[in-house]
């Protein structure tokens, strides 16, 4: 068989298998075993050389590295190529038995792609040529070094990466700290669930999912918004539909009728941007009607009359007229949540994309905690997290320019001065910039040199043309990533890192669970793990950091994090998982926050008034439609890993926009047309997919798609006041049909209803 008919991943794996098994048969040629011995011996054969085969292979239970879910399997690969993904057993896959979603199970022809970056990357002359490890890590050290010198280290930011394990993050943060002497360093979760974190930790303490896996699979209601669940996270979409199946209601709030919807009690359509104003409107009802827990909100509650007197603004009337959800749907939401014994209040993106998302997840913990939905078996809230360690090293570890791990305020002088203690350096006490303010300030001038880790911010940031305008005229960009990304192309160094299979560590999931990753085969070509370029480059600049291993980092860790304070390597490889908090090494971790009290002064949820917002930008005649952005199922945030699986890429091979029928219609537009989309910031072209998934005044298109990148149209301005999180929720934009080829678009119905999930329902 030729090398371009040859079948790959565990298609090729078993293609390969049954090409041996007749192979070595002895004394049997190859047609004639294929001719004359019955099926079932010839798969005996099979069975047995495949099972000496798998003798030979090396095989690791690790933690999926797409989303949050934190999905566990074994791996097997023949250190080459991964082989097969299978499910673990029960007791080793906490969150999701022998559940996978089809990224988890097919997902890794990226690790030995074409492209893949192997050796450190220098430019020179304006291209860029190979160069050894340590000619690379000179030149860092120097153009760090010239900035920090000539500038201070405030002109430094980093950027920590949401894909790489807690430990290699906890070392973003320390090494922009110590050896930067810079706060500015974030991540992802600046532009996707800070604003979950911000109010939550208002409210509850901690801004975290307060319930574990088991909650979702037995709570007798949910209210789910902004998620779209059954694609961005298949295996917890299955465990949500099978309790549904069995009797659990289901409300979904959604400008889409994303998929999860189909399986709703109720579905209600919602105008993007004012989510606060229904959640209001639901809280009003259930306060005015006697709904509400009274023995909760008196015992474990405080600012509870402030928040019955806010929500009396938000009216049926009003809501209705804000938000195009009827009276009548606010009042059967209301009633199924506060007559249930027991609710989950879901969510991801399309609640806190917003330049006030913070406002819309403290509304949301309110309606949470005036029902008595928190502390108790099957209750509480649930921000579904994105990519796999967001929750760990987005959040818990630290790399915040606001917080040291573990959530520990860099302001607080007690804290401040433990970290200087263990670290051998001074700290400022004043915030670093956070993500998307690097940018902004990168235009003043007061950012010069950037390290981005893992993230690819050309792609990911909102105003798309504004990013790559900073990124080709800062001083100085180092990119530390597996490909050579957009973001990469404009950088000085690119450093090749370890993908997740090639090295041993621990994530930490959306429900808090931290989980092992173990190293199945060995780093392609030079590229090294995150943590070990970090120990190279902090030595060069003078430093003396000596780990010998990732579990060593996490020792670090424990003794500096209270909330990781029982946790190490080997308590969770044979525990398999502790969720944080997990004060000592005799502490069992925390299935579900907040049983006895709240993480606050007093112990008690601080309820926070909400009042009216609305949208940094509306529809008007010139751009009279709203866009929003969102994940498919067959695709992964900016594509770097999942447009480079061939089979994955059948489905969704590129960006899309929804479009209402009847608005399509009247624009003269078709499945399949080439649609111009502009806003005031920028435009694309995609090829449009009809259907009323969608409402007449609004569109959705996905993320995942260099060649239309969709944040050109995204604005980067206007940010969450208390979580600078963007707004990419809320676009103004206009639509009008293009010259071109009409492109086929694999639209919803024609997708396996079940793909995202194997062996779970």
């Amino acid at each position: 068989m030729s090398d371009e008919t040859e079948k790959a991943g565990v298609a090729g794996y078993m293609q390969r298998a049954k090409q041996q098994a007749l192979a070595n048969v002895e004394q049997v040629t190859e047609g004639t075993a294929a001719r004359t011995l019955p099926e079932g011996k010839l798969f005996e054969i099979a069975q047995s050389i495949g099972d000496r085969q798998l003798e030979e292979l090396n095989v690791a239970d690790t933690t999926c590295g797409y989303c949050a879910v934190g999905c566990r399997f074994d791996l097997y690969s023949d250190g080459e190529e991964i082989l097969a993904a299978r499910p673990t057993t029960e007791e080793n896959a906490p969150v999701n038995g022998i559940s996978t979603c089809v990224k988890g199970k097919f997902g890794y022809d990226f690790i030995n792609s074409d492209d893949r970056l192997t050796s450190p990357l220098v430019r020179e002359n304006g291209e860029f040529r190979t160069a050894t490890w340590d000619e690379a890590l000179d030149r860092v050290a120097e153009g760090l070094d010239e900035i920090r010198s000539e500038h201070g280290g405030e002109a430094l930011s980093v950027i920590a990466s949401s894909k790489a394990t807690n430990e290699e993050n906890y070392l973003m943060g320390k090494f922009a700290q110590q050896v930067l002497g810079t706060n500015s360093v974030d991540n992802c979760n600046r532009l996707c669930h800070s604003s979950t974190v911000t109010g939550l930790a208002r409210t509850y303490g901690y801004g975290a999912a307060s319930v574990s896996i088991e909650d979702l699979e037995s709570t007798d209601c949910y209210l789910l918004t902004g998620s779209n669940t059954t694609e961005a996270h298949p295996v917890i979409g299955t465990r949500i539909k099978q309790n549904v199946r069995d009797g659990a209601d289901l409300v979904v709030f959604d400008p889409r009728e994303v998929q999860i919807a189909e399986y709703a009690t109720q579905y209600s359509r919602v105008t993007p941007g004012y989510d606060a104003v229904w959640i209001n409107g639901i809280t009003r009802h259930i306060v005015n009607e006697g709904l509400y827990d009274e023995a909760f909100v008196d015992e474990r509650t405080t600012g509870f009359e402030d928040v019955k007197e806010s929500v009396q603004a938000f009216t049926p009337e009003r809501v209705e007229e804000t938000t195009g959800v009827p009276p009548e749907e606010i009042e059967s939401a209301a009633e199924t949540i506060a007559e249930a014994d027991t609710c989950v209040f879901g969510w991801t993106l399309g609640l806190t994309e917003h330049s006030h998302g913070t406002e819309n997840v403290m509304a949301m913990a309110n309606l949470a905690a005036v029902t008595g939905n928190l502390g108790k078996p099957g209750a509480g809230v649930s921000p579904f997290r994105g990519q796999n360690n967001v929750q760990g090293g987005g959040g818990d570890m630290g790399p915040l320019p606001d917080n040291f791990p573990g959530y520990q305020d860099i302001a607080d002088d007690q804290i401040r001065a433990k970290f200087e203690d263990s670290w051998d350096c001074d700290i400022s006490p004043e915030y670093g910039y956070y993500t998307t303010q690097m940018f902004l300030e990168a235009d003043k001038g007061n950012v010069r040199g950037m390290y981005i880790i893992g993230e690819n911010s050309a792609l990911s940031e909102p105003g798309v043309n504004h990013a790559e305008k900073i990124l080709s005229e800062l001083d100085f960009l180092v990119v530390q990533d597996l490909f050579v990304t957009e973001t990469a192309k404009f950088a000085d160094i690119v450093l090749p890192a370890c993908s997740f299979v090639e090295k041993t560590g621990t994530f930490t999931n959306t429900d808090r669970t931290v989980q092992m990753v173990k190293q199945v085969m060995e780093p392609k070509g030079d590229s090294r793990p995150d943590w070990q370029i970090l120990q190279d480059l902090a030595n060069r600049m003078g430093y003396e950091w000596d780990y010998d291993s990732t579990a060593e980092i996490m020792e670090e860790v424990n003794s500096l994090t209270p909330l990781y304070g029982g946790i190490t390597h080997e308590r969770v490889d044979s525990e398999g998982g502790l969720q944080w908090p997990c004060w000592d090494e005799d502490h069992p971790g925390t299935k579900r926050l907040y049983t006895e009290e709240f993480n606050t002064d007093d112990g008690n949820a601080h309820l926070q008034s909400v009042g009216f917002s609305e949208p940094a930008e509306t529809p008007d005649e010139e751009y009279p439609f709203t866009l929003t952005t969102g994940r498919v199922l067959y695709q992964y945030h900016t594509g770097t890993m999942t447009h480079r699986e061939e089979g994955i890429m059948q489905y969704t091979p590129s960006d899309f926009v929804e479009i209402h029928p009847q608005t399509a219609a009247s624009h003269g537009i078709e499945t399949g047309d080439q649609v111009r989309i502009e806003s005031r910031r920028g435009e694309i072209t995609v090829p449009a997919q009809v259907t009323d998934r969608v409402g007449h005044d609004a569109v959705f298109a996905p993320i995942h798609f260099a060649e239309s990148a969709v944040n050109r149209l995204t604005d980067e301005e206007h940010l969450d006041p208390s979580a600078a999180t963007p707004e990419f929720k809320v676009s103004a934009v206009r639509i009008s049909p293009t010259e071109g080829e009409s492109t086929p678009v694999t639209t919803d119905e024609q997708r396996p209803e079940e793909a995202g999930t194997m062996g779970g329902d």
